[in-house]
């Protein structure tokens, strides 16, 4: 009996600790409650909230998963372990979870509509559409499941159709957490760059100090190219948490961008040691290192991008299209053509249609003194996009190389019918131009001796037959 009269005294100061946001000693006072009574699903529950308000997401999800080891008909703790796994990333985990929450409760929607995220992340959008119509046979006015496939069409770039949605959403309801975000960023995507700026502002209103929508108006302020605004928000993110690594990568990218070198290095710094494994940061500090030209800047980017290559060798998967490409081009720039072409090479079996993956991957050929793969890829790319001028640059200096002075002349000839002011392109056609002389030149020498010698007297024969006679 005392032991049940101490657990629940635990219990009570963790509800108040909880209250006043003190996570630890939260945590600390329900362990010391379930140490005494272990069987307490409603504590487990309460645990993995607390660890849930902390940010540890995969100990939330564990403590909801002993709660619904102990209550198997409660759906609210198999949602909650199924949430907290989306939030780790593991979708595939999440959808076992949310299946649960469905045999325990079929008329609960909520396990319909967190599947619609989860699917959509395993890139299974057909699936995702599926839980929407099932969830919409539930609450068919629930603007969160109207809210979830819209993320689904924008990741596929259906743009008109998340846009439906979303408005739906808001219809719906008005005060959805992150839904005029949401929205926002549908109207970034489809160009409408000023009234995704106005949402955001509206989001932001309900609640100013939301983190997530500041950082993403930033990045839109900086598309419009009103940095000095987009530097204001990103700053404002930092004086809330100081150690956000989004806004810190963001402001590096600010900096590069405004070929302030040196800052971005500082601030791709302030990333590496905040998150190690931040998506990116290696790529684009071995960048503005490079750019720098600073003494033993190269070595060091050499090194990043290898910590990268290694990473994506073990998970390409892992790597995005765009941070595939940006790391094979970041080797190709920093003279590692090899591993270059073979990040490229993987790409490109994959996209084989991707110009500018294409494209890098040709001038690693080039660079390897492959020549032949490289006119090869260019002639690929070209098919692609007839207009595509380095690659027709390329073809005509690898010609010339070949010493196939025709073939170049025609590709220097076809890109500046695209780009006549092209400073490299008339570099190549004068220097073209002067091989076309010279060997003019050559060409006269050799006809003029030819005629000298064919107008010469034959005096050796006359003088033979003189001697005859």
């Amino acid at each position: 009996m005392n032991d049940w009269f101490e657990a629940e005294e635990h219990v009570e100061r963790a509800h108040d600790a909880f209250q006043d946001g003190r996570w630890d000693d939260a945590e600390s006072e329900l362990r010391r409650a379930l140490e005494l009574n272990p069987h307490r699903a409603e504590w487990h529950f309460n645990l993995g909230l607390t660890l849930e308000a902390a940010g540890r997401f995969n100990d939330a999800s564990a403590a909801f998963r002993a709660c619904h080891e102990l209550d198997g008909q409660d759906p609210h703790a198999a949602l909650c372990a199924g949430v907290n796994l989306l939030r780790t990333d593991e979708p595939r985990g999440a959808i076992e979870w949310f299946e649960a929450a469905q045999r325990a409760d079929p008329k609960n929607a909520m396990a319909y509509i967190h599947r619609i995220e989860a699917f959509a992340r395993l890139g299974d959008h057909d699936q995702a559409e599926v839980m929407f119509y099932l969830a919409q046979q539930l609450e068919p006015k629930n603007a969160l499941a109207f809210a979830c496939l819209a993320d689904s069409l924008l990741s596929r770039g259906q743009t008109d159709r998340a846009l439906w949605c979303l408005r739906e959403a808001v219809q719906h309801d008005p005060r959805l957490p992150g839904v005029h975000a949401r929205l926002a960023q549908a109207y970034a995507a489809s160009g409408r760059l000023e009234r995704a700026r106005q949402l955001f502002l509206r989001e932001l209103r309900q609640d100013p100090g939301d983190l997530e929508t500041l950082l993403d108006l930033g990045a839109l302020l900086m598309r419009m190219n009103r940095v000095v605004e987009a530097e204001e928000k990103f700053r404002r993110v930092l004086e809330i948490e100081p150690d956000n690594a989004d806004a810190h990568f963001q402001l590096g990218d600010l900096a590069a961008r405004l070929g302030k070198a040196d800052e971005a290095t500082e601030q791709y710094n302030v990333v590496l040691r905040l998150e190690p494994d931040f998506p990116g940061v290696r790529r684009r500090l071995a960048s503005t290192m490079l750019a720098r030209r600073a003494g033993g800047d190269g070595a060091t980017a050499r090194e990043l991008l290898r910590d990268d290559l290694e990473a994506w060798r073990q998970r390409p998967e892992r790597f995005a299209d765009a941070e595939t490409e940006d790391l094979g081009a970041g080797l190709l720039d920093a003279g590692m053509a090899a591993e270059a072409r073979e990040v490229l090479g993987a790409l490109v079996r994959q996209l084989p249609s991707h110009v500018p993956a294409l494209h890098h991957l040709s001038v690693a050929c080039y660079t390897l003194g492959d020549r032949s793969t490289g006119v090869a890829l260019c002639k690929r790319i070209l098919r692609a996009d007839p207009k595509f001028v380095p690659a027709m640059h390329n073809m005509a200096v690898a010609y010339v190389y070949d010493r196939q002075w025709t073939r170049a002349r025609y590709w220097v000839a076809q890109a500046l019918r695209v780009e006549p002011d092209d400073i490299a392109l008339r570099r190549l056609r004068i220097k073209l131009a002067l091989h076309t002389a010279a060997e003019l030149a050559v060409l006269l020498v050799q006809a003029a001796a030819w005629l000298f010698l064919r107008r010469r007297p034959r005096t050796d024969g006359l003088a033979t037959a003189s001697a005859g006679r």
